[in-house]
This record gives structure tokens, C-alpha cells and sequence, in this order.
């Protein structure tokens, strides 16, 4: 059920909520740190984007679609195609590492022996031939032996166990390799099948696209396009469990997920996260409204919302802990820590269940990331960020919170400050 929000003043002060004692806010600074940017604006209609930020030692990596980047209070462009590095500590200076991918990058993973893992759909990475998968060089991007990828295009990558788990859209959507080699483990994943289709709906590649690795690494959230996993029912998110051989699905299910929203949007729970202590999962979804009913409210069903669900049934089960509407704006990412759940999207209000495209009565405006309480789904004050598309990548590390977006319409405004253009820093 959803909870209200409780002792926050519906205004917006230089980004940050106004508040009365007693209400939460997120552990993050509103205070974002100067760190490297995409170089190019969108003014000029054409997009790039980082897609997903990793931490690897003391060097952040990121990558994405893009031709140049610049340090944190510079004009000076630097040319890098579609993956770079940056000291993950201040002053945050780009790095001298230059895979040159030839292609979009979807995701990146650390690699053994100070290796770095990329994934996406391209064919030339430090400097060899590759199929959608390279393992290159953490110091200088140079391409390292590694086994030929797969046929289309990798969405995520996950070292986990010391298996490396691939997921994405090419025949039998993910499987587990040797991070070293590349080759196959022997350790055995689930058949995966099926798609959305329903009235209107429109055609749908099953595929794995989004992971997110439980804390002890016993268990793997997967996100994506397929209904069954083992012949299990299993729609938008599965838990896959790390056992001894083999992982095996688990018998988890929302089945609030067997919803369909909007037929343009089939596709909408595309990240979800434990909670440190692995009782929770949080879930950022897309969707627009259940495609059967009308535009109405109070808003129903588990579109364009951050959802929170018990995460320790080993059953399908009904209901949720709470969801926070945005009023038909999508959330795209999710992480949390121990005091806040932090979703980023496009969204422009929280706490809306009563308007699509407007405040209703009781919304918030907060725009383009979001901080909740991960026990009541109460919005919290903590710092906004220009819309753009909508960062698709969240990532908490013990120095802060990484987000990850786009220069969509020359978005670059982290916690109401301008130059931060496809990466935002919020320290603790």
C-alpha cells in the first residue's frame, strides 16, 4: 500500500526540500563534486549517454554512447569512444585508458588481475576484433585474450562467485563464463523464454537486461523480457540463486509484476535492488498505466512507480510493502542503502498517485532522482537532477552516490548546479 508523506512541506528550495524537525532526509550531500562530463551538448538534437558507472580499486569507469568527455571544470574535450576512466577520488582527472570502442557500451564489470569486462553491441575494442564482449587492460585499454562473444547485443555483465554472468539478447539470453578465459564455466543457468504479447502490444526480443547481486553474492536479481524461467512463471524479475553447480531460479514472484502496462511500454520493471540486509528488494519501473484501463486515478497497478516488495517468500505472492507514484513519468534505476532508496528516471513529481501529467493533490515536485524511506516509501529531502531521458544507472559506494544520465536537451544540472553533464556526484 502507498504510504503518505509525513512532515515535509510541499516546496522546493534551491533544490533541496524544505522540512520541519524530525523528517528524514538521504545521506547524501546536496553539494554535488566537480567530476568529468560528457564534452557534447544536446542542443544540436543528438544524444549521448552514460549508461552505467562501476567502480574498479581507486578508478571509476564508465561508459555508455559518446565521443568526448572533459574534466570537471574544463573546455578542454578529450576524445574517447564510448568508454573512459576517471580517479574515483578528488580531484576525479580522466584517465590515460582508451579501449576506443567502435560501438555502444552497455555495461562494464571489473575483471581479474586488474582487467576491466565491457559489454554492449560493438566489434572493435583496444585495438582487436570482438563479438559484443572484450576483456582489455584496466591501465591502458588494450585488448587481453579473451573467448569471442555473443551474436547481439550484451546488456549486463556481473562477476559473481568468480563466474562471470552475461545477460543480454542473443540465443539462450544469459550464460556463465570464466572471467579470465571467456570460455564456458560448466556452471549451468536456466532456460529462459517467452515475451509480452498482448493486445496492441508491440513486438518484444526477449532478452536479460538489467542484474543486481545480492550482498553475500548467493543470489542475483535479473530484470527483463522473458515469462518463464524454468519453466516457472516468471515476468519483468526472477531471483536467481547461487547454488552448488548450477544456478536455479527461485520461486520469488511478485505476481503484481503479470500486470501489462501501456503496449508502447510492455518492457517497464528494468532495475531492482536488495536492501543491505537482503529482506527487501526495490524496484524502478516504466510503463505509463496498466494498458487496459484508463487514465485515471488515484493510480493503480506497478507502472511508472518505485515498488518495494519482502524479499524472503519462496513462493508467488500478491501485494507490496509500498509504492510511490510519479504520476506517469518513468523511474529507470534504483539503489539503496541502509537509510534511503534512491530511483532515477525522468519522473517530475513523487508522492502523485492522484495526476498523470500534472501534480495532483499532495505531489511533490523532485526531478529526475528521487529518495525514499525503504521502510514506508515516505519521500525524503534530498538533492534533484536535470530530467533528460532519465539516468539509467544508480551506483552507491561508500564515498557517495554515482548517477548516471544523458545530455538530452543539454541537461547538466545535478542538485541544482550546473556542469555536471551525464555523471553526477552526491557524496556522503
Amino acid at each position: 500500500m502507498r504510504r503518505s508523506l509525513a512532515g515535509i512541506v510541499t516546496a522546493l528550495l534551491a533544490g533541496a526540500l524544505l522540512l520541519i524537525p524530525g523528517t528524514a532526509s538521504a545521506n547524501v550531500s546536496s553539494t554535488p563534486a566537480l567530476t568529468p562530463q560528457l564534452g557534447t551538448s544536446g542542443n544540436d538534437g543528438s544524444i549521448e549517454q552514460v549508461r552505467q558507472i562501476v567502480q574498479c580499486g581507486g578508478t571509476m569507469y564508465a561508459v555508455g554512447r559518446f565521443s568526448q568527455v572533459k574534466n570537471g571544470g574544463s573546455s578542454a574535450l578529450i576524445a574517447r569512444n564510448n568508454a573512459f576512466s576517471f580517479s574515483a577520488t578528488a580531484p576525479y582527472r580522466v584517465t590515460g585508458w582508451n579501449p576506443n570502442v567502435n560501438g555502444q557500451v552497455e555495461t562494464v564489470e571489473c575483471g581479474p588481475s586488474g582487467s576491466i569486462l565491457l559489454g554492449g553491441q560493438f566489434t572493435r575494442a583496444g585495438g582487436a576484433t570482438v563479438s559484443n564482449l572484450a576483456k582489455v587492460n584496466g591501465t591502458t585499454g588494450a585488448a587481453m585474450a579473451f573467448a569471442t562473444g555473443p551474436s547481439a547485443i550484451v546488456h549486463h555483465l556481473e562477476v559473481v562467485l568468480g563466474h562471470l554472468l552475461v545477460g543480454g539478447s542473443f540465443p539462450g539470453y544469459l550464460r556463465s563464463v570464466s572471467p579470465t578465459t571467456g570460455q564456458p564455466d560448466g556452471y549451468g543457468m536456466p532456460t529462459i523464454a517467452g515475451t509480452y504479447q498482448f493486445p496492441g502490444a508491440a513486438q518484444n526480443r526477449t532478452q536479460i537486461y538489467n542484474m543486481s547481486v545480492r550482498s553475500d553474492q548467493l543470489a542475483v536479481l535479473m530484470t527483463g523480457v522473458f515469462t518463464s524461467v524454468n519453466g516457472q512463471r516468471h515476468e519483468q524479475i526472477f531471483r536467481l540463486n547461487m547454488t552448488r553447480g548450477a544456478a536455479t531460479p527461485s520461486a520469488w514472484e511478485p505476481t503484481e509484476l503479470r500486470t501489462h502496462c501501456a503496449t508502447v511500454q510492455p518492457f517497464y520493471a528494468q532495475d531492482a535492488a536488495y536492501s543491505p540486509d537482503g529482506r527487501t528488494i526495490f524496484t524502478a519501473t516504466t510503463g505509463f498505466k496498466p494498458f487496459d484501463r484508463p487514465t485515471n486515478v488515484p493510480r493503480s497497478g506497478p507502472c511508472d512507480a518505485v515498488i518495494a516488495w519482502q524479499a524472503l517468500n519462496q513462493a508467488p505472492f500478491a501485494g507490496h510493502n509500498w509504492i510511490n507514484y510519479s504520476g506517469c513519468d518513468s523511474f529507470y534505476s534504483v539503489a539503496t542503502d541502509s537509510a534511503t532508496v534512491f530511483a532515477g528516471g525522468h519522473q517530475r513529481w513523487a508522492n502523485n498517485p492522484n495526476g498523470c501529467d500534472h501534480a495532483g493533490p499532495g505531489a511533490v515536485a523532485h526531478p529526475g532522482l528521487g529518495e525514499f524511506s525503504p521502510t514506508t516509501g515516505a519521500l525524503q529531502a534530498g538533492p534533484t537532477r536535470g530530467r533528460g531521458l532519465g539516468a539509467k544507472d544508480l551506483l552507491r559506494t561508500s564515498a557517495g552516490l554515482w548517477v548516471a544520465s544523458d545530455n538530452q536537451a543539454n541537461t547538466d544540472q545535478c542538485a541544482g548546479q550546473s556542469g555536471h553533464m551525464g555523471i553526477c556526484f552526491l557524496p556522503n
